[in-house]
């Protein structure tokens, strides 16, 4: 197997036991680790960190959808140009939805996305976030909030925002590469 990204990390060896359940998980759930997984399973707490904060923004509860928090993380993900988080979180965004296109559309130009008017409000706030952070102002607050999201949204709706912005320019400063299996699936 090779290496997930271009900078010479190998796995803790042995892995401990409690990450390779959850390694053994991913293959039981997707069929694979994500390369994600693998690149930071050179140091436990590195790895324990990154899944515990994903696991939160991306599986708990929010009054944002599942597919809402992927399309978001599809959104930063094309302005910074992630080969990797567009691959898998476009998989993801495919998958949720039932819609191949989906993942493309919101890749290429959010604003041509067939998505509900919330959901536009959203991707638009999340792009300004990712491009002009500083700029943001209570009247974007407030038209999220006249769609429908509350305070507790907008909170989750800027920390899956932030979280992909940093994981991203980890993930291309590192090279790290998508798992293969992403491209297919959902099509």
């Amino acid at each position: 197997m090779t290496q997930p990204t271009a900078l010479d990390l190998p796995p803790m060896d042995p892995l401990p036991e409690e990450t390779r359940r959850y390694f053994d998980l991913c293959v039981e759930k997707l069929g694979f680790v994500p390369n994600v997984l693998r690149a930071y399973a050179f140091d436990r707490t590195k790895l324990d960190a990154f899944t515990a904060l994903y696991n939160d923004l991306m599986l708990g509860d929010s009054g944002l959808s599942k597919l809402e928090r992927e399309m978001v993380a599809v959104a930063v993900s094309a302005r910074n140009r992630c080969f990797y988080c567009l691959v898998a979180h476009g998989a993801a965004v495919r998958a949720l939805s039932g819609d191949p296109a989906l993942g493309e559309a919101i890749a290429f130009n959010h604003r041509v996305a067939d998505v509900t008017d919330r959901q536009r409000a959203m991707l638009d706030f999340a792009v300004l976030m990712t491009e002009r952070s500083a700029e943001v102002e209570e009247a974007d607050r407030q038209a999220l909030r006249d769609h429908g999201l509350t305070d507790r949204d907008i909170w989750d709706l800027v920390a899956v925002a932030g979280f992909f912005n940093m994981t991203n320019r980890v993930a291309s400063a590192t090279a790290m590469r998508p798992n293969p299996e992403y491209h297919g699936q959902a099509r």
